[in-house]
């Protein structure tokens, strides 16, 4: 039997999803660690995306194989019992054995989110980055189209991305304002090590007036990652949807984290 689960934590005390071989905390261990318990098994477990350290998601995707029979509610509070108030299940959901939460999705969508007043709040800087300087959102959100479709986004990649390619196909960037909070909305297929944060860190360089927004499309063709300015903070970045297709029977996420209308 093949169990998808979709499941938000707050990234803040992790060193991101993926096990490591040093005895640190991350979103993989923890949570597998419960499964297996209630599945009185070893489980193994796939996700959607690997976040980085300090990144945060409200619809992780994960899926498992397992031959202990739960309802899928017994899943969400038994797995829920075994974890730390930072990560929770929020859906069980048995699928097709062809399912796989990684390889079915067809597309991941973030948002980073940028506190920007005049002074950091103390109460937001686990979930947004800062900005005292206003923000031209129009000239960001201009800037960002130059991005869309598939291109070689190598000038926004981690250094040390281990991805066998470049390409991505972005399909959609927005950039907004709700009073002094930035929302820079991200699509694409999938994507590469720090993209999402490199893109920010250009698009704050445009926003702040240093760039024009034809510069974006500028760096893009460059396919330089040391032309390209430094990688935004982890704190503001959320993984808030993955999507599959309708027969694989995954509900779309929630625009927003669940917190962001006390901010708002």
């Amino acid at each position: 039997m093949r169990i998808a689960l979709i499941v938000s934590y707050s990234g803040e005390n992790y060193h991101g999803w993926q096990s490591q071989r040093e005895p640190i905390r991350t979103i993989q261990d923890e949570l597998t660690a419960a499964v297996s318990s209630v599945a009185d098994s070893p489980v193994k477990l796939i996700c959607a995306g690997r976040t980085d350290s300090k990144v945060h998601a409200t619809k992780q995707v994960v899926h498992f194989d397992t031959e202990s029979i739960r309802s899928q509610s017994a899943w969400v509070r038994g797995v829920n019992t075994c974890l730390s108030e930072e990560i929770s299940v929020e859906e069980a959901i048995t699928v097709p054995e062809e399912f796989d939460a990684r390889k079915s999705a067809l597309s991941r969508r973030y948002i980073y989110l940028i506190s920007n007043r005049k002074n950091p709040s103390p109460l937001m800087s686990q979930y947004f980055a800062h900005e005292s300087r206003l923000l031209n959102c129009d000239a960001m959100h201009e800037a960002g189209q130059n991005l869309l479709g598939e291109n070689d986004f190598t000038s926004f990649r981690a250094s040390n991305c281990q991805s066998l390619s470049p390409m991505r196909n972005l399909m959609n960037l927005s950039v907004s304002r709700i009073k002094d909070i930035v929302l820079i909305d991200v699509t694409a297929n999938a994507f590469l090590q720090h993209m999402v944060r490199n893109i920010s860190g250009a698009l704050i360089e445009v926003g702040l007036n240093r760039k024009s927004s034809s510069w974006l499309e500028e760096l893009l063709n460059e396919k330089n990652r040391n032309l390209a300015p430094r990688t935004a903070p982890p704190n503001g970045l959320f993984l808030v949807d993955v999507t599959y297709p309708e027969s694989m029977g995954i509900p779309v996420g929630p625009n927003s984290p669940h917190f962001f209308q006390l901010f708002v």
